[in-house]
């Protein structure tokens, strides 16, 4: 790296919080997705550009200090090129969430120009934005000032938006009251297209709002709460109560300076064959924690080859994501209910209670399982009721449970917990059924 590069790299690590122009809070995409990892990847090429200052026409910094997780010298970089490419296509209407604050229209691409370019071996990331947003993004008069740090936590876009939009009203105590139906493509990063707008107000918030809120609460420096106003028998209107979380409940770790957007995630389902952009999608739907731990399930059934090679990563992966998205949900519980304590507690409980976590861990896991073999093809689970078989005679198991097997397959309460077994074991090895101390603290926070 030559010593501009330097330079500017060491402004952009000594800089405060991001000021986020109001009036890029509520983008709303014309003609594409914007994802979280594309808004946070935008986010911290901001905040770069704003510690670079206003004199420069074009902003540069080394790819390393805006992502991480990619192999520079292999396909990965598809990844990134993606990312610039849809932010320099994607249209965005720019608006404030208050009525009245912002006081033009505009419409433009999120950024202007994106250029790769590889020197000495490091590859650099070139960019600028339109002429007609370029100074009220770099050098704003009224803004929200946004932790990184907290929203590089937070695993969808949802959460991510809904978090920068409350953070603008921190001072006031609540967001300006809008129609639900201006939150919609705000919130989901979509087009306000003919599908988007017949989507029934209970299957948003069931699917966008809670989950966002819960993150938001479980992970942020702030905490909110959802307001609802009615029109006769339908919500009509939303509003949101924002207060600053006790410093003795914050989670974060409350750096000032950009941290590289973690793209690994992306990388991994790319080197197993999942597209990413399919990948962000889960991601949306079931945040990037399930989806990470998803994708290790799936790099550990394809390692094994039980029952059989795993020919579609996707799908095998789409099978185990709501097992794994509750197991986030309760980690996101976790870090709420215990954020200032490092470990766990000196003394431990009483081993009635270690013996209670234990069970219903080992219940929830074994549901899990059951749903994962489940979802395997027809045929597959045939072949597998056939290898049970020849095990149960091997191991010389009661008649009964073999004959129930025959008739009933695996799903029959005789035979059930003896397939469980005999998969788990194959696939995730003789531990399975043992839960780690992390796993019990879990169980111990709900």
């Amino acid at each position: 790296m030559n010593q501009g590069a330097r330079d500017l790299t060491a402004v952009a690590r000594a800089a405060g919080p991001l000021r986020k122009p109001v009036f890029s809070l509520a983008l709303v995409p014309q003609n594409s997705k914007i994802t979280a990892l594309g808004r946070r990847t935008w986010n911290v090429l901001l905040h770069i550009a704003q510690s670079q200052g206003l004199e420069q026409e074009s902003f540069r910094a080394a790819l390393t200090d805006i992502v991480r997780g990619l192999d520079y010298n292999s396909g990965d970089m598809k990844i990134i090129k993606t990312h610039l490419r849809s932010m320099v296509s994607t249209l965005v209407e720019w608006q404030s969430p208050t009525s009245g604050e912002w006081q033009t229209w505009d419409v433009c691409g999120m950024l202007s120009h994106a250029r790769l370019s590889k020197e000495r071996g490091q590859v650099f990331v070139e960019w600028s934005y339109a002429v007609n947003m370029r100074h009220e993004l770099l050098d704003p008069e009224i803004f929200a000032k946004l932790s990184l740090d907290v929203i590089s936590q937070l695993g969808s876009h949802p959460a991510v938006a809904l978090y920068e939009i409350c953070s603008r009203y921190l001072g006031v105590g609540q967001t300006a009251r809008k129609a639900w139906g201006w939150w919609r493509p705000v919130l989901l990063g979509r087009p306000d297209d003919e599908r988007l707008q017949k989507l029934e107000y209970r299957i948003f918030k069931r699917d966008t709002l809670r989950p966002a809120i819960a993150e938001i609460n479980a992970l942020a420096d702030i905490e909110i709460e959802m307001l609802e106003f009615k029109s006769g028998r339908f919500v009509a209107d939303l509003q949101f109560t924002v207060r600053k979380k006790p410093a003795k409940t914050l989670v974060s770790q409350q750096r000032s300076a950009a941290e590289p957007v973690d793209v690994a995630v992306l990388a991994s389902a790319q080197r197993l064959g999942i597209d990413h952009a399919r990948v962000e999608r889960l991601i949306d739907e079931f945040g990037e924690g399930a989806v990470t731990t998803g994708l290790e399930a799936v790099e550990k059934r394809a390692a094994s080859a039980f029952p059989e090679p795993l020919r579609d990563p996707l799908r095998y992966l789409k099978s185990v994501l709501p097992g794994h998205a509750v197991e986030q949900e309760q980690l996101a519980q976790e870090k709420g209910q215990a954020a200032s304590e490092a470990a766990m507690p000196a003394a431990l409980p009483p081993a009635e209670k270690l013996v209670q976590w234990e069970k219903k861990w080992l219940t929830g896991r074994i549901e899990r399982i059951v749903q994962e073999i489940g979802a395997l093809p027809a045929p597959r689970q045939a072949e597998l009721i056939e290898e049970l078989r020849e095990h149960l005679q091997r191991r010389n198991a009661h008649p009964a449970v073999i004959q129930r097997l025959a008739a009933k397959g695996w799903t029959h309460g005789m035979v059930r917990h003896e397939m469980v077994s005999f998969y788990a074991a194959a696939v995730y090895g003789e531990h399975w059924d043992k839960p780690t101390d992390r796993d019990l603290l879990v169980i111990a926070t709900e």
